[in-house]
């Protein structure tokens, strides 16, 4: 019976808290809809940025490169922090931490290198490395 009333004022203290939440969202949404700005304008729908005036589109055609060297990135950052977890107890780890290091480590450098050999790391278009190769014979 004693977990049961734990389990109840558990379950008490969380439904408080997301009262509390709700009531704060609602009072932040309400207040801002109460102090908040009501004018309208032609120019109050465009973006200012640090003075000057927007020329162009923001919908910008970028190449899938972009996207894939920011993947390529995040991946290779994220395997850093592995690698830097594993620096900062090299010595309890012992051997058998190295050799897990050394294996992950083979492993990212044959993906790295797989990723070259692909030309997944090239940023100029395929006509401009091969103009580029004949200029260079």
């Amino acid at each position: 019976m004693p977990d049961a009333v734990s389990t109840m004022s558990q379950n008490w203290a969380f439904a408080v808290f997301l009262l509390g939440v709700c009531g704060l969202i609602a009072f932040m949404l309400g207040l801002s809809s109460l102090l908040g700005s009501k004018a309208w304008g032609r120019s109050k729908n465009e973006p200012f940025e640090s003075g000057m005036l927007p020329t162009g589109s923001a919908r910008l055609r970028l190449s899938a490169k972009f996207y894939l060297v920011a993947m390529l990135f995040v991946i290779f950052d994220v395997e850093a922090l592995y690698l830097f977890a594993w620096a900062v107890s090299v010595r309890e780890s012992g051997w058998a931490g190295l050799i897990e290091a050394t294996v992950f480590i083979a492993i990212l450098l044959a993906g790295l290198v797989y990723l070259w050999r692909i030309g997944a790391l090239d940023w100029a278009p395929q006509g401009r490395r091969e103009r580029q190769a004949k200029l260079k014979q």
